[in-house]
């Protein structure tokens, strides 16, 4: 046992004796993941093993989240209570993340990218998972990472490695339950977040009329009839409007995850040279920007509507419009769905560079929008008005229960 003691920041109620630091080496052992297999042996087979990213993302291993592989004799199969780290990752943050394996499946393996860490004393696995990922010690194994380009800790390095422990086992269940408990709690508010974003999607596809259809899937009760079809050009306009004079100082983007957002927000710097603001486009609330660059959410750019009810300017490389007939609520849920990608792959192209679309302006006003009665435009606007709202609620409770998780783990464990 070592003379080193610690006193965490934050403690359940009649626990007062201080923890003690002891050498992961001092009280485990540790085995390697599977070796000397090839591609052919997996995807198939009687065995099981524990893959890399099911030890990277869960302080509890997952026992329904296993991959299949041929196996012989000569592997290290896992047990209760053994403990699995990642040997290596591209960020050095990202080195020797920890799962504990409890399960007690037969014929399980550790894969080859991993190591694992067998106590050798009576430790509650549910607090011995929190703390190894607390920021305690996931700085120390930071601090060891060793590379350049990629990152590596060895199992030699690992066991030099000080973690705290807690004498007392009540202590230890305790802090075990609050942890598990709290990560139920989050499991729970994420799977309620992304239930309503598979809703918002399935929506954006049901409340807009499909290619070839005059009318949605699904409709508001009371509503009738097909719905008209106006050309872009017929119900908005381009806006001209340089900054002359530099009256506007901020400068916007168009982010196809976070929609028209100051740049300074975006990139936490401003990247464009004020010098060359006056050539800029005013955008004003409302007003509609696409932008040309593709990624993997916006196949053909996004187009998002400025809801920050501010004006700034954007570069003249993006496409600014304001509409004049319609629902601003209407027609920016109809561009977060795709029905208008087709109408762009058909009149433009991706260009010179990969990353962005090409699309003339004079063909880009002719794509053809869905126009139902003024009505309904805003019955629909207002239903995804308030299930965006509940979508940012459910992401506030996530990030808040996840910053308190956060907090927790930096002040539970030494």
């Amino acid at each position: 046992m070592g003379e080193d003691k610690r006193v965490p920041a934050i403690r359940f109620e009649g626990f007062t004796e201080p923890w003690e630091m002891q050498n992961l080496g001092d009280i485990g052992t540790t085995f390697t993941g599977l070796s000397g297999k090839s591609k052919c042996d997996f995807g198939h087979g009687q065995a099981r093993f524990v893959t890399y990213m099911n030890v990277f993302s869960n302080p509890i291993s997952c026992a329904n989240d296993l991959g299949l592989i041929e196996i012989d004799n000569k592997q290290n199969s896992v047990r209760y209570g053994d403990v699995f780290f990642t040997t290596s990752s591209e960020t050095p943050e990202e080195v020797g993340m920890s799962s504990v394996w409890l399960d007690s499946k037969e014929n399980v393996y550790l894969n080859s990218f991993c190591f694992g860490y067998r106590p050798l004393i009576k430790i509650n696995p549910f607090y011995f998972a929190y703390l190894l990922r607390s920021s305690f010690v996931r700085d120390e194994f930071i601090l060891l990472a060793q590379g350049s380009t990629r990152f590596n800790i060895s199992k030699t390095a690992a066991v030099k490695i000080s973690v705290p422990i807690a004498d007392d086992e009540d202590e230890q269940i305790a802090i075990g339950d609050f942890f598990r408990n709290l990560d139920d709690t989050i499991a729970l508010k994420k799977q309620e977040y992304e239930k309503t974003l598979t809703i918002k999607k399935a929506m954006l596809e049901k409340m807009f009329p499909k290619k070839g259809a005059n009318v949605p899937e699904i409709r508001f009760e009371g509503f009738t009839g097909a719905w008209e079809q106006r050309k872009l050009g017929k119900i908005s306009s381009k806006v001209i409007e340089k900054n002359t004079g530099m009256i506007y100082a901020v400068t916007f983007t168009n982010s196809a995850e976070q929609g028209i957002i100051s740049q300074r927000d975006f990139f936490d710097k401003d990247i464009s040279n004020k010098q060359n603001l006056g050539g800029y486009f005013v955008v004003r609330p409302n007003d509609f920007v696409y932008n040309p660059r593709v990624s993997r959410t916006a196949p053909v750019g996004p187009i998002k509507r400025n809801k920050l009810e501010r004006t700034g300017v954007m570069s003249p490389l993006y496409f600014v419009f304001t509409f004049s007939e319609g629902d601003y609520g209407f027609f920016e849920k109809y561009f977060e769905s795709h029905y208008w990608h087709d109408f762009m792959i058909r009149n433009g192209d991706s260009g010179a560079r990969f990353d962005r679309f090409n699309i003339k302006d004079t063909l880009f006003v002719e794509m053809p929008l869905p126009f139902p009665k003024m009505e309904e435009q805003t019955a629909i606007a207002d239903f995804f008005y308030n299930l965006d709202i509940l979508i940012e609620s459910l992401r506030q409770e996530l990030e808040k229960l996840q910053n308190i998780k956060s907090a927790c783990l930096s002040k539970m464990f030494v």
